[in-house]
């Protein structure tokens, strides 16, 4: 009996670690940090681009865990904005030439 016990247990201890992995805010942080930066660093256009489609890659991944789903999606938005913003300051350094 005792063993069926343990075996129960330790069933139940994976299922709680599994459901706080899910529940972990920290990538819906680590998304918008991203995306923060993202919409810093966008009037230097190479690099607006690349950091806002990693904001909007975080994003994707944050979006998928419930307790992160909104500042995920805030990530999205603001990555797409630092790349909207990178693409006009590279036009804008065209026409300047």
């Amino acid at each position: 009996m005792s063993s069926d016990n343990t075996v129960a247990d330790r069933l139940l201890d994976d299922a709680r670690k599994k459901t706080a992995r899910q529940e972990n805010p920290s990538t819906g942080k680590v998304a918008l940090i991203v995306g923060v930066i993202a919409l810093l660093v966008s009037p230097v256009s190479i690099l607006g681009w690349i950091v806002g489609t990693a904001a909007v890659v975080t994003g994707a991944m944050a979006v998928k865990h419930p307790t992160a789903a909104k500042k995920g999606k805030i990530a999205i938005g603001l990555g797409v904005a630092a790349i909207l913003v990178g693409i006009f300051f590279f036009t804008l350094n065209i026409a300047m030439r």
